[in-house]
């Protein structure tokens, strides 16, 4: 299996609150609770330990409320290459309804020093080489500049790794100028990044051979319960996923994103590899938190995943 390292300059601490049904300006009585050390980066690389990949996580945490993430990582057996930093991590609460409808609201995250983002940048050029990719996702935190973010893509490319981007807005506008291997945006953070629209097939291949032209080899676009995209430089597939009993969208995006990329290095074939990352994402929807808890359950949602060429109605 790889070795890979995933960059969560922004994580959190997730607090879902699960409950009936979202009642604003009344008291709401929830069904449950859950707390979870989070962020994209981090989720990702849950998944992927559960691959059987070796992990490396880094990034930025706070100093005052370390123990969730300490926590996890021994749990997990994540080699942590994580910068701390005053203040806390951010706090970012779920509101999951019985429906299926999430309601987020997430914290701004410590503002991180000069300092800190060179001692991340020293960490990085240590420890990046003995690693074969590297997923970069979520937000930034106060004191990033779009800039060093670009330059920190750029930067781990050179190193000669395959790096992987889950992040939207400015940030990825800033970060597509870096040439990643591989996005994954859903539509509407592509259409807002290449100002254009990006809903018919046609449009997003045209999108897709755009960025191809800049360097980035894979454009896989989620859209929900209706699939996934993916354009690769000379091929195009659709996974739809099977009807899964939501609990939480959380992850959900993460999880496809670890499986791409579990496909992508195990040598996987194309269709193996989509099929693969729709599953493990549908299998996400399903619980509360991150990971693949029953390989079981995970090779029955595979068989329902329908994979096709996107020239295919």
């Amino acid at each position: 299996m790889a070795r890979i390292l995933t960059l969560t300059l922004n994580p959190a601490l997730d607090l879902t609150v699960q409950l009936p049904r979202l009642e604003p300006g009344q008291v709401n009585r929830s069904d449950d609770m859950h707390t979870h050390a989070a962020g994209k980066g981090v989720n990702v690389a849950q998944v992927l330990a559960d691959l059987g990949h070796q992990v490396t996580v880094s990034g930025f945490l706070g100093e005052d409320n370390l123990q969730a993430f300490e926590g996890l990582f021994a749990k997990r057996g994540f080699v942590d290459a994580f910068i701390r930093v005053p203040g806390e991590t951010r706090s970012n609460i779920k509101i999951a309804e019985r429906d299926g409808r999430i309601t987020d609201i997430n914290g701004p995250g410590p503002k991180v020093s000069e300092a800190a983002q060179q001692a991340l940048l020293d960490r990085l050029e240590q420890i990046a080489l003995g690693h074969d990719a590297v997923v970069v996702a979520g937000s930034l935190p106060q004191g990033i500049s779009l800039e060093w973010f670009q330059g920190v893509v750029l930067g781990l490319k050179t190193l000669g790794l395959k790096v992987a981007l889950d992040t939207s807005g400015d940030a990825l506008r800033a970060a597509l100028k870096a040439g990643p291997w591989l996005i994954k945006p859903n539509t509407e953070e592509l259409a807002q990044v290449l100002d254009c629209e990006v809903i018919s097939v046609a449009a997003q291949a045209d999108a897709a051979a755009r960025l191809h032209s800049q360097g980035i080899e894979h454009v896989v676009i989620s859209h929900g319960a209706d699939g996934v995209n993916w354009f690769s430089v000379g091929a195009a597939l659709h996974a739809t996923p099977p009807k899964v009993s939501v609990a939480s969208t959380v992850g959900a995006g993460d999880s496809l994103l670890a499986g791409m990329l579990h496909g992508l290095l195990s040598a996987d074939t194309p269709e193996q590899t989509l099929r693969t990352a729709t599953a493990i994402a549908a299998m996400a929807v399903t619980q509360i938190g991150y990971g693949i808890g029953d390989a079981t359950q995970l090779a029955q949602l595979e068989q329902g995943v329908r994979v096709r060429p996107l020239t295919e109605q």
